[in-house]
């Protein structure tokens, strides 16, 4: 049986400090840069790609792939997650847990 949940190697932060935060990863600990945006940019880890975006502060958020967004969203929501933000046209939102852990529900590619 197919898991309806699988994570994904995203792991994203947001932060007001986006330069900070970039000169950190990159100075630093010397990450490569996997993709760059203005307010976007991913760093190659080895096990995952850490994303630093521009904007207020939620926590570190991760990634959980599934089949269908909107039918995931709505079991999640049923079983006390409160929706955090959404972007239909993507298609992804940020959810958080009863726990408080904020992660992204993304749309899996086609196999």
């Amino acid at each position: 049986m197919t898991p309806s949940f699988r994570s994904g190697r995203d792991v994203i932060i947001r932060t007001e400090a986006f330069k900070d935060a970039v000169t950190f990863y990159t100075s630093v600990l010397q990450l490569p840069v996997s993709f760059e945006s203005p307010n976007l940019i991913g760093f190659e880890t080895g096990s995952f790609c850490l994303y630093v975006e521009k904007g207020p502060d939620h926590g570190p958020v991760f990634e959980f792939l599934v089949k269908d967004v909107k039918e995931a969203t709505l079991r999640l929501l049923a079983a006390g997650c409160i929706l955090v933000e959404e972007n239909p046209e993507l298609p992804r939102c940020y959810v958080r847990d009863p726990s408080g852990l904020t992660f992204n529900i993304r749309q899996a590619k086609a196999e």
